[in-house]
C-alpha cells in the first residue's frame, strides 16, 4: 500500500531588498551620524542671516509732493494749468533723463543707487516722486528730486504766464465790448451790460485764482525702513539655514557612497 506523499510546508515568502532605498530609520541615522556637518551649515546661514539683518545699510522710502499749477475754471473747480498725469509723463519720459545724466557727471558716478518713480496720487492735482534708498544716498535723492522739479517749475511758469496773458485779452475784450455796449441805444443793450459784467467778473476771478506750482514735500524720509525687516530676516535664516543644514548631510551622506562605489568598480 503506497503511503500518501508528505504534505510539504508551504514556501516561505522571500523579501527583496533593494540596495538604494533609505527606510525613515536608516535617514534618522544618518543624520545624527552627521549632525556636526548639519550644526556647522546652520550655524554658519544664521550668521549671515544676522549680519545681513544688522551690518547691510536700512532702505528708506523718499517721497517729494509737487503741487502743479492751477486756476478755478467757469464752473468753480480748481484745475491745473496742464493735467497732472501729463506732469508725470514729461517727468518719466523728459525730466528724468537729462536730471539723471546731469547728476551722474557731477558726482563722477556710472549709476544711481537708487530709481526715481512719479505718480499722481487719484483725486488731487499733485505730482508725487518716490525713491527707496539708503540713508548715506539722501542727499543725491534729494538733489534729483529738486533738479527734476526745478524743471518742472520752469515749463509750469510758462504755462501759466500764457494762461495769464490769455486771461488778460479775453479781460480786455470783455471791457472792451462791455463799453460798445453801454454806449449803444439798442434795447438788448441791458441785457448785454449784464452779460458782460458777468464775463468780466468771472475772467477776474480766474485771474485772481491762478496759482504757480509749489512743493510741498522734498525728499521726506519714511518714519520706518523699508524691505525686509531684521527679525523676518533673522527668522527666514533659521529656517533656510535647517534645511540647508539637512540636505547638506544627506548630500555628504550620498557623495560618501557614490566614491565608495567608485573605487571598488
Amino acid at each position: 500500500m503506497t503511503q500518501p506523499p508528505a504534505s510539504q510546508s508551504p514556501t516561505p515568502e522571500r523579501h527583496y531588498e533593494h540596495d538604494d532605498e533609505i527606510s525613515l530609520v536608516d535617514l534618522a541615522v544618518i543624520l545624527i551620524r552627521r549632525w556636526k556637518a548639519m550644526a556647522v551649515i546652520f550655524f554658519a546661514v544664521v550668521a549671515i542671516a544676522f549680519a545681513a539683518a544688522f551690518l547691510l545699510p536700512k532702505s528708506y522710502q523718499y517721497t517729494s509732493l509737487y503741487s502743479v499749477a492751477e486756476y478755478t475754471n467757469q464752473n468753480g473747480q480748481r484745475v491745473g494749468v496742464e493735467s497732472p498725469a501729463s506732469a508725470v509723463a514729461k517727468v518719466q519720459n523728459l525730466y528724468l533723463g537729462q536730471a539723471t545724466r546731469k547728476l551722474l557727471e557731477k558726482h563722477e558716478l556710472e549709476s544711481l543707487p537708487f530709481e526715481v518713480s512719479a505718480s499722481n496720487p487719484s483725486n488731487t492735482l499733485l505730482l508725487q516722486l518716490d525713491s527707496e534708498a539708503a540713508e548715506d544716498n539722501q542727499p543725491l535723492v534729494a538733489e534729483l528730486h529738486q533738479q527734476i522739479i526745478d524743471r518742472l517749475q520752469q515749463d509750469q511758469a510758462q504755462l501759466v504766464e500764457r494762461r495769464h496773458d490769455s486771461l488778460e485779452r479775453q479781460l480786455a475784450s470783455a471791457k472792451q465790448a462791455l463799453e460798445s455796449a453801454q454806449k449803444s441805444d439798442s434795447p438788448s443793450a441791458a441785457e448785454l451790460i449784464a452779460t458782460y459784467y458777468s464775463r468780466i467778473s468771472d475772467i477776474e476771478g480766474q485771474l485772481n485764482e491762478l496759482r504757480e506750482g509749489e512743493v510741498t514735500q522734498h525728499a521726506v524720509q519714511s518714519l520706518e525702513p523699508t524691505g525686509i525687516s531684521r527679525l523676518l530676516t533673522i527668522a527666514v535664516g533659521v529656517v533656510f539655514g535647517g534645511l540647508l543644514a539637512l540636505m547638506g548631510a544627506l548630500f555628504i551622506y550620498f557623495s560618501s557612497v557614490v566614491y565608495l562605489n567608485i573605487n571598488k568598480s
